[in-house]
């Protein structure tokens, strides 16, 4: 019959009947089937329909443990995996299930899992609509080095998508995830979009909770409601441990960390001169894929909500007392600040890449942040220039200073201080050190001081700090100042001459 695919066995029919002498009609007929179709078989035209095999072709070879043994193991724990099982079969029966039989155990286990299994969770996919929702997510990128003038750079990439129109913006951070990372690349991805939409969801945020008090927590969970009721945003949370809920961002990471790795490999060098430099570049990825969405793009720019008249604070603050060694104490950190600012009380600006310090309304210094490695490992980040013009006053307290090593700038100034130390008495190798430290940081001449330095000890000459200090002195002279003269005749203007 039309519509109808013919199959092997009224094949088998037709031409049987055909080979007992019987006509095309006929055996047609007798096979149920056109007689147009019995010539296409016999010219080979015609395609034939197999029935599906449902009978073994070998011996189960767990007939005699299966419904005995095996299906109980899995009922009682069902994550059980068919090495698990053939491992079990192996140690009790010994060489009758061999490692051969795996394939077929697993396709058993499939099977069962498929039919008589617990429920599986279920992905419900969203309907994403315009304006409504905006998601943040913090990633590495995995597999990719990225060097800072030839230094490993640890970073995580702060991710703000659009989950309607795929709009992306991604921002370098440093230090791992936290409320100051999120809320910083948050208010910079909505101040370029020009807009914010209605919820922001991200996830539990179980990563800036760490080490932090139960009132530390409950301070930070407020504020970020705060931050996102400045912005008219809902604040909305992924449950823990559970991604997915995220996926409208967590997916498409895979697909723009994809393309930052095949930028890379068109660049090709993975070093980049500045972190500036780096987080520069990142933009252009991003706005080269967002440039793929612009039509979606247009549209949900017109159904977000109008930005605040200001931003708010992205930044966590911390009163810190400077001590009377000039250091103040954040987050694990000792900092080095101007001896200037000794016993002064700062509130300090604490951004994930930096801390600005404020004495009242005044800033007085930015500083680097650092982060320590472990949880309860402490750092130190300690700039000589800063407490260099007290320390050259008492050159003999650099000896047994607790931030010694640190007071040296780099590798360079440690050198030349283990030479100077094996080579030169007690006071008078403190004197030398706390003097070229000195030196560098009054002519701005770190690096070049430290080269002249280790050519002079490999050429063996001697060290002299007065043959330095002449060395680096300030040479006075005096600018050219070029005088253009006017026209005098404009004086009699004055006079009310004329000449």
């Amino acid at each position: 019959m039309s519509g109808k695919r013919i199959t092997a066995k009224q094949v088998k029919i037709y031409m049987e009947t055909r080979k007992a002498g019987k006509t095309q009609l006929l055996s047609s007929a007798k096979a149920g089937i056109s007689e147009r179709s019995g010539r296409a078989i016999e010219k080979g035209k015609r395609k034939i329909k197999r029935e599906p095999r449902i009978w073994r072709t070998r011996e189960d070879p767990f007939f005699e443990v299966w419904e005995q043994e095996l299906v109980p193991l899995l009922e009682k724990r069902p994550s059980l995996m068919a090495i698990t099982l053939l491992e079990y079969l192996q140690e009790k029966y010994g060489s009758k299930y061999s490692d051969n039989k795996l394939r077929t155990l697993e396709r058993r286990v499939k099977r069962w899992r498929a039919l008589n299994g617990p429920d599986k969770e279920v992905m419900f996919r969203q309907t994403h609509e315009s304006g409504r929702l905006g998601l943040s997510d913090f990633s590495k990128l995995k597999g990719v080095e990225i060097t800072i003038n030839n230094k490993p750079l640890k970073h995580l990439l702060y991710h703000f998508r659009l989950s309607y129109s795929k709009w992306s913006y991604i921002k370098v951070t440093l230090g791992g995830e936290s409320y100051t990372a999120l809320t910083e690349g948050l208010q910079e991805a909505l101040w370029r979009l020009g807009g914010s939409p209605l919820e922001h969801r991200t996830d539990s945020l179980s990563s800036a909770f760490k080490n932090l008090s139960d009132d530390e927590a409950k301070d930070i969970t407020q504020r970020y409601e705060e931050f996102c009721k400045h912005y008219n945003m809902r604040a909305s949370r992924n449950n823990p441990g559970v991604s997915h809920e995220n996926g409208a961002i967590e997916s498409p990471h895979g697909h723009i960390k994809r393309r930052i790795r095949q930028a890379l490999l068109l660049r090709g060098s993975n070093d980049f001169e500045s972190i500036g430099c780096y987080q520069k570049w990142i933009d252009q990825v991003v706005q080269s894929h967002n440039r793929r969405n612009a039509q979606q793009i247009n549209i949900e720019k017109a159904a977000l909500q109008s930005l605040p008249l200001h931003k708010t604070a992205d930044f966590t603050e911390v009163i810190s007392k400077v001590s009377s060694s000039s250091t103040i104490d954040v987050r694990r950190v000792t900092y080095t600040v101007p001896s200037r600012l000794r016993g002064e009380i700062l509130r300090v600006h604490l951004y994930h890449d930096r801390l600005e310090c404020y004495l009242g309304n005044q800033q007085v210094i930015i500083l680097n942040r650092i982060h320590p490695e472990g949880k309860s490992k402490r750092a130190k980040s300690i700039n000589y220039r800063h407490v260099i013009k007290s320390l050259v006053r008492k050159p003999q307290a650099f000896r047994y200073s607790q931030i010694r090593e640190e007071l040296l700038p780099n590798e360079q100034y440690k050198q030349i201080w283990r030479h100077i130390n094996n080579n030169i008495s007690g006071k008078a190798a403190c004197k030398l050190i706390v003097g070229i430290l000195y030196i560098s940081a009054t002519k701005n001449c770190e690096e070049e001081l430290a080269e002249h330095i280790l050519n002079l000890i490999s050429n063996k000459q001697s060290l002299s700090l007065t043959g330095l200090q002449n060395h680096y002195a300030k040479k006075s002279n005096p600018p050219e100042i070029q005088v253009q003269q006017h026209n005098l005749e404009t004086y009699n203007f004055l006079n009310g001459e004329q000449l």
